[in-house]
């Protein structure tokens, strides 16, 4: 009971907090005050770039302010409430300082890039935009593991050294070289459990949250393994790579043309216009709302041939299903959401649905695998 009320009230706070930013960037604009910050900047200000970053700097911060005890009733009051973290007051402040500062580090250049598009390219300013977020997204897929994560969690070789043979077996049989397998402070922020297959070439890491070697037997997270080991194996990652570029550009492109489509109801006069760029994250709100079940669905769906790939490459299916059904329980998750709620905003299958496919799929799955060998082997001799 307390897992359905606790995703609830966090969903439906999500979409309250989702309305009220479309409302309040709406009024912003129609109001004129986007105008009127506009003009006492360029009072301090004459460079156009200084100018923009200033701009969404204090629209920014100030949206900050206003939706901070939104923030901390969901992140910090709520996950008390339910006995899942383990911060502070201080650090869940810090963490979020952590993260304000790297998202600067990493998001005034793309600001800047942005805008020089906008200005250099005019009406087709999406087009090299799309393509440089591309570039930045495969460099960050390299670094974020090596440089981005230790600033946020403590990353150490796992001292489990059967656990580890097994992962790096399971990982040779996927075709990924992996040099070790590192365990991350996931403890010192939460009592959730979590793994994670992170990065691109040299960079590729195998992470397992703290929270989850302490409670699970070496067979349950071998099956997670494996699961997040399917993914690489069935080529989600190569899939996603290419879904979510043409997501990017054609997200992109439909900003676009809304966005210069709609500059003359709120008295605008070029795409370029500081007081004018709210509306982007206006039209950015609208497609991605309805983008996302699509997304969503296909994740799901990826999700489940993971799943069949784990109980495949272990033949461990009552330890998979019983790491689903402890991981539901430690993270609180809702067994049983809504289908409607389920089929727009999980990105994962819920553990009913999950284990009700397991058990179809599984041994279908693994005679398939039997017979394959089999064949293979009779050809051989």
């Amino acid at each position: 009971m307390d897992a359905k009320r606790y995703n609830n009230v966090k969903l439906a706070v999500g979409i309250a907090k989702g309305i009220a930013s479309f409302i309040l960037i709406l009024l912003f604009v129609l109001s004129g005050l986007s105008i009127t910050l506009q003009h006492f900047l360029q009072g301090y200000l004459s460079n156009n770039y200084l100018l923009f970053l200033a701009f969404v700097i204090i629209t920014g911060a100030a949206a900050g302010i206003i939706f901070f005890p939104v923030n901390y009733y969901t992140e910090f009051y709520l996950e008390h409430k339910y006995d899942l973290s383990n911060q502070t007051f201080i650090k869940w402040i810090w963490e979020d300082v952590k993260t304000m500062l790297v998202s600067g580090v990493i998001g005034i250049p793309v600001l800047l890039i942005f805008f020089y598009s906008m200005n250099k390219f005019n009406l087709l300013w999406w087009l090299p935009f799309a393509i440089i977020l591309f570039v930045i997204s495969v460099i960050l897929a390299r670094i974020v593991p090596v440089f981005i994560l230790p600033l946020f969690y403590k990353i150490v070789p796992i001292d489990n050294e059967d656990l580890k043979n097994r992962i790096q077996a399971l990982a040779k049989d996927a075709g990924i070289k992996v040099e070790n397998v590192y365990k991350f402070d996931m403890s010192k922020n939460t009592k959730k459990a979590n793994a994670a297959f992170t990065g691109i070439g040299k960079s590729k890491r195998i992470l397992l949250g703290d929270t989850l070697l302490e409670s699970y037997t070496t067979d349950e997270i071998e099956t997670v393994i494996a699961h997040e080991l399917g993914h690489y194996k069935r080529k989600h990652i190569i899939k996603n790579i290419f879904i979510g570029t043409a997501s990017s550009f054609l997200t992109l492109f439909l900003i676009a043309y809304l966005y210069n489509l709609s500059l003359s109801w709120f008295g605008f006069t070029t795409i370029v216009q500081i007081s004018a760029i709210p509306l982007l994250s206006l039209w950015a709100m609208i497609i991605s709302l309805i983008l996302n079940p699509l997304s969503n669905m296909i994740s799901r769906k990826f999700e489940y041939q993971a799943d069949e790939y784990a109980i495949i490459s272990t033949n461990k299916k009552e330890a998979f299903i019983s790491t689903l059904e402890k991981l539901t329980d430690q993270n609180l998750g809702d067994r049983e959401p809504h289908p409607l709620v389920e089929w727009f905003f999980y990105s994962h299958p819920s553990i009913k649905n999950r284990v009700a496919a397991i058990r179809n799929f599984s041994i279908g799955g693994m005679e398939k695998s039997n017979n394959l060998n089999n064949n293979l082997n009779l050809q051989d001799s």
